[in-house]
């Protein structure tokens, strides 16, 4: 690809709820514009950016992909990202790099949950956005009705710009708004003006058109005082005062378009490749990117360098591949660049554009354009600069980890290949952690969701060849004490030679602490002072494994009171079985009890959902500590609530707020297990040993 001048640049984030449409909008054009031979289907698991295996597989969108193509001398760089909530570390990195985010929504189904989390993250990250009704041509579509949702969810903003001509349910011809035009397409996607619409053509269509025109007059209007001068006269707009000024409301947050198209009939997608490169803002336009410390940098390519790593992929065969938004200045094959997140030099290999897997290695890369670097140290948020002039930018926010799973080998000896690929599975996604648990010293893995977890399972298997099993991670019970106890703990052995005696009396007794406290009160020499740090290994040794379960032992204090040896057969060893014997014997009789983790909960959901929520934090045994709003519409409950309940709290969640909801849990405290559990627990852990 030549280079290009940035204000010939468009980026555009494709997001959505999954299944409406952004993959095969992507396919279609792809195809429209030359830059793929052939029509791909999802279905089929031929399109252009869903390549992954994995992908193919599961038939939907599991990491984003770039796919650039050249239209009218213009480049236009595509993210097309995934519409599951388990994969949202992804529709944010690729609205990170880009300038507009195109928001899909069903002519079918209309707005979705999906649709509006992508129209949040666009509003969050200062991004112009458009919004396209897909599968125009379903048989259940209704735009009309979709159109007022849109209005009634984003409100006064929305804009339509194509619409349809619905006639006996069958749509007739595309009316573009801004050129007063209606357009009919052949069975090849190609378009044929044709006349507009009649009230005789569609039912009460010339009512709509006034009103539709009437929308998008206004929303124009509202971009400059000239403009709304000119409206309250009463004076209709040029076609260049419509275009020029969506483009300039949609810059500035104050418009958002809608098109409608047909992915599989091609039908709408030249008029969306028109607004794309009239009505969409370049790099050189669009919003600037902030810095760590607060300052803004613009999309100059006569300025020192600046590029961002939006997006890290773990390639077996490629190695690290890091997808690079240039922000200033030029980034160029075969050079240096200064790493200014690890304060290291980067060196560039060769630099590639991509069009789904296909790449295409180009020499450099100018401000506002997206390419990729293979094998580089520099990780996801990391920003490349010139060394004379260094620059950080702002990290991106991601969601927490919220659904965790015990990860075991299938074979042996597998455990360090699993490290290995987990490493590079994490640094291509912020939202997966992989940690061993201390207390249980099980390796977890954690996501955002059960899916989540199976695509990186796969992933793991597919890309460097490591089968595991997933299982629900045990919880780090702990035992502990809750009375005072004084017991004796005498061992004697005689086997012929030397003998072996120690004798202890300790005294047990609660006190807070996560270690063994351990204090000596012998008068007399009754133990010799060199036998104390025997005792003392022996009751840290035993403290590993309570009376009851069998789980360590905290909040317990010993004091060693008294006991007696012989000069002959007592040694070191005998005393620290006398003192494990004395642990043991006074466990028992200082009324064990078993302690579970307790988390500190906060879950962020619509107002209309915050009843059932606190019901169900009822039923797992939480505490609800109060409420606060949030934002409009959305409410923070805080609770406390144990951590063995809270396993499949992700899943229900989702399930209830249909995905609006988000929740952090973090350890608090440890808290005496009920009664009524005891038993249940006991037996759940010796089964895990």
């Amino acid at each position: 690809m030549k280079d290009y001048d940035v204000k010939k640049i468009r980026n555009i984030a494709f997001a959505g709820h999954n299944g409406s449409g952004k993959t095969s909008l992507a396919e279609a054009l792809l195809y429209k514009a030359g830059a793929s031979d052939r029509l791909g289907k999802t279905a089929d698991g031929t399109t252009v950016c869903d390549y992954d295996p994995e992908e193919i597989r599961r038939k939907i969108s599991i990491s984003t992909s770039l796919a650039a193509f050249e239209y009218n001398d213009y480049k236009v760089n595509i993210l097309d990202t995934p519409g599951l909530f388990d994969f949202a570390a992804e529709m944010i990195e690729g609205i990170r790099a880009a300038d507009t985010v195109m928001i899909t929504v069903s002519a079918k189904s209309g707005v979705k949950v999906g649709a509006k989390k992508a129209y949040d993250e666009a509003l969050k990250q200062n991004k112009s956005k458009i919004i396209v009704v897909t599968k125009i041509d379903d048989k259940d579509a209704n735009f009309f009705n979709v159109l007022t949702e849109l209005k009634t969810v984003f409100g006064p903003t929305v804009c339509p710009v194509v619409v349809p001509v619905i006639s006996g349910g069958q749509i007739v011809s595309y009316v573009n708004l801004i050129e007063m035009k209606a357009y009919k397409y052949d069975s090849k996607g190609n378009a044929v003006e044709t006349d507009m619409p009649t009230a005789e053509i569609s039912e009460k269509f010339e009512y709509r058109i006034d009103g539709l025109i009437a929308a998008i007059s206004e929303a124009v209007a509202e971009t400059s005082d000239e403009l709304m001068e000119k409206f309250f006269e009463g004076e209709e707009f040029t076609q260049k005062e419509l275009i020029d000024g969506i483009h300039d409301g949609m810059n500035r947050g104050i418009i958002t378009p809608v098109v409608c198209t047909s992915a599989t009939e091609l039908t709408g997608i030249d008029m969306l490749l028109k607004e794309i490169e009239l009505l969409l803002p370049s790099p050189e336009e669009a919003n600037t990117a902030s810095t760590k410390d607060g300052k803004n940098v613009g999309c100059d390519a006569g300025a020192p360098l600046s590029a961002y790593i939006f997006k890290t992929v773990a390639d077996p065969f490629v190695g690290k591949m890091s997808f690079i938004r240039v922000r200033s200045g030029k980034l160029k094959a075969n050079s240096e660049v200064f790493n200014a997140s690890s304060g290291s030099t980067e060196k560039i290999g060769k630099l590639y554009t991509l069009c789904g897997k296909k790449q295409t290695e180009v020499p450099e890369a100018c401000a506002g354009d997206i390419v990729v670097a293979a094998k580089i140290g520099a990780s996801t948020g990391n920003t490349l600069c010139d060394a004379a002039n260094p620059v950080e930018f702002a990290a991106m926010e991601f969601p927490n980890p919220c659904y965790s799973m015990a990860v075991k080998a299938k074979a042996q000896g597998d455990e360090a290949k699993i490290s290995a690929g987990m490493q590079r599975l994490t640094e291509e996604d912020p939202t997966l952690t992989y940690i061993q648990d201390d207390d249980t010293k099980e390796q977890i893995l954690s996501g955002l969701g059960e899916q989540h977890l199976e695509v990186a399972a796969a992933k793991l298997k597919g890309k460097f060849g490591v089968d595991i099993n997933l299982s629900v991670p045990k919880i780090a019970y702990k035992e502990t004490i809750r009375k005072k106890v004084k017991v004796q703990g005498r061992h004697k052995k005689q086997s012929g030679g030397h003998g072996q005696f120690g004798d202890v009396w300790i005294e047990f007794e609660p006190c807070v602490s996560d270690t063994l406290v351990f204090e000596e009160k012998i008068f007399g020499g009754a133990v010799p002072k060199n036998y104390f740090p025997a005792v003392q290994k022996g009751l840290e040794e035993s403290v590993r494994k309570g009376v009851l379960a069998g789980c360590p032992v905290v909040g317990l204090k010993a004091i060693l009171v008294d006991g007696s040896y012989h000069p002959v057969d007592s040694s070191e060893m005998a005393f620290k079985t006398a003192a494990s014997i004395a642990y043991k014997e006074g466990l028992r009789q200082a009324d064990p009890v078993m302690l579970e983790p307790i988390g500190e909960l906060k879950v962020t959901a619509p107002d209309e959902n915050t009843g059932d929520i606190m019901g169900e934090l009822n039923k797992r045994r939480g505490r609800v500590l109060g409420m606060e709003p949030a934002s409009n519409g959305i409410t923070v409950i805080q609770a406390e609530v144990p951590i063995r309940e809270m396993h499949d709290f992700a899943m229900y969640l989702r399930q209830t707020t249909r995905g609006m909801g988000s929740f952090t849990l973090g350890f608090l405290r440890y808290e005496q297990l009920p009664a009524n559990l005891l038993a249940e627990v006991i037996s759940s852990v010796k089964s895990d040993e």
